[in-house]
């Protein structure tokens, strides 16, 4: 199991690697992470959803997502509360402090579907949550410490050099946990160095001297990681700015599944940007892509106080384009309704009325991998679907796609305004190309699936160059 000092240390990449590196030796190999929380979430095989990174490393891993890679998956509504999703499927939503009174009864179902993994394969690698430092939170904890000592598995810790204090995160750790997760720990791991890992040898020794951990190597930064999604909305500005057409997407508070961007951003003929909360919409911007949210008719009050509102419809007025996916194709249209309160308080919002749609919110969710036909072009793709709601009106007599046979989606009678519920349909290549041109947009044909493949067999080299791979797969028991 690997720990971290702190969110955001590179726990999720590092897992990714390393379950590459395990399976080119020829292991049979599966991430796992008990509790995530993320409202970047993939869609499973058996029909739930787990955190994307769990996704991203069973692809590393040559595996279909399945629930049990995560068994608990929260999802952030408000700045208090989270829908926790069990083994795939909403279990209900609470807030913080009645969580904590739910997490014991949630450690049954994590480690069932541990069990289930390591049945079917010869190693399981384990991700945990923000850091065991957090030992106000020990108690009942499922997503550190208290798994890995139910479950009987040896942890190493990963400490970020980058930023800064790295001695102190992971001696600071050894000092602040019980002497039994101690014992737990059999190593540790330093991430994201700049420059000659050899400036950090006295430090590497102080480390060791305090903790009486042996060190499994010093990783330095791995500059390809932009290149595989992110789960964390605040990595997603970390691509290299591109050039050509402007995309605009909008950072709501909430936002989710934001990773339908990713194939977008490695265009380089293309230039995609976060509108940060407080900024301005660009007046260069092409097309302005409203993303989904956890949180629809939230973000929807969130998207009003930044102004953006204004500023989509002055774009529109310029002869602009935009596309909302999921719930941003339901904040275009006149109302959204949420009469049984699912996503909030019960009531009614109304919509930036772009599109000829009403919206209402049910309790049944869509979760469901699809094949679909663009409307505008015919061209087939993939995607999915994960939302909840119904949204009906005259704009759907002209689809977005059909799915099934049905119509999906809706677009406006200019044509320049578009709604879709299809999430990661720009990952497929033929689709990308064939929107970005009804778009008056000229991308870069490139395969975005080999692009991944070929970053995570680079990550899992860089791995295997700078740490000790066999005494870390030898910690396994």
């Amino acid at each position: 199991m690997l720990q971290g000092t702190g969110s955001n240390v590179g726990k999720s990449m590092l897992v990714a690697g390393l379950c590459r590196a395990a399976r080119r030796r020829g292991l049979s190999v599966a991430p796992f992470k008990p509790q995530n929380m993320s409202n970047n979430a993939a869609v499973t095989t058996d029909g739930g959803e787990i955190g994307r990174a769990q996704a991203l490393q069973a692809l590393a891993c040559g595996l279909a997502p399945h629930t049990d890679m995560n068994p608990v998956l929260l999802k952030p509504e408000t700045d208090t509360g989270s829908q926790v999703v069990v083994q795939g499927k909403r279990l209900t939503t609470v807030k913080a402090r009645e969580y904590a009174a739910l997490k014991p009864d949630l450690m049954a179902p994590v480690l069932e579907s541990f069990k289930r993994l390591r049945a079917r394969h010869d190693l399981v690698l384990v991700e945990g949550a923000g850091s065991p430092a957090e030992v106000n939170l020990r108690a009942g904890d499922i997503a550190n410490m208290g798994f890995a000592e139910a479950a009987g598995v040896p942890v190493v810790l990963c400490g970020d050099i980058d930023r800064g204090g790295v001695i102190a995160q992971i001696a600071g750790t050894k000092a602040v946990i019980s002497p039994g997760d101690a014992k737990l720990i059999k190593g540790f791991i330093i991430n994201k160095f700049r420059g000659d890992p050899a400036l950090f040898d006295e430090g590497y020794r102080l480390v060791e001297e305090h903790t009486g951990w042996p060190g499994f190597g010093v990783l330095p930064w791995f500059t390809g990681a932009w290149r595989l999604p992110a789960e964390d909305a605040l990595d997603i500005a970390k691509a290299p700015a591109g050039s050509g057409a402007h995309i605009v997407c909008l950072r709501l508070s909430r936002i989710a599944n934001f990773d339908d961007l990713d194939p977008l951003q490695q265009d380089p003929a293309l230039r995609v940007s976060m509108l940060n909360p407080g900024e301005a919409l660009p007046a260069d911007t092409d097309l302005v892509i409203i993303p989904g949210s956890k949180s629809t008719r939230g973000d929807l009050a969130f998207l009003r106080a930044q102004g953006w509102d204004t500023d989509i419809l002055a774009h529109y007025r310029r002869g602009g384009r935009i596309l909302g996916i999921c719930g941003g194709y339901q904040m275009l249209g006149r109302v959204i309704s949420d009469p049984e309160g699912i996503e909030g308080a019960a009531g009614s919002t109304p919509g930036l009325g772009l599109l000829d749609i009403d919206t209402v919110m049910t309790g049944d969710k869509s979760l469901t991998e699809v094949r679909a036909t663009h409307a505008g072009t015919g061209t087939d793709f993939s995607g999915y679907e994960i939302h909840i709601g119904r949204s009906e009106g005259p704009d759907r007599a002209r689809p977005f796609a059909c799915v099934g046979g049905a119509p999906e989606g809706a677009v406006s009678a200019d044509g320049r305004i578009a709604g879709s519920y299809l999430h990661g349909m720009f990952s497929d290549d033929a689709f990308r190309q064939a929107f970005l041109g009804t778009q008056g947009i000229t991308g870069t044909a490139f395969s975005y699936a080999v692009s991944v493949e070929q970053t995570l067999d680079a990550l899992a080299d860089h791995i295997e160059t700078h740490l000790n791979v066999d005494g870390l797969l030898g910690c396994a028991d």
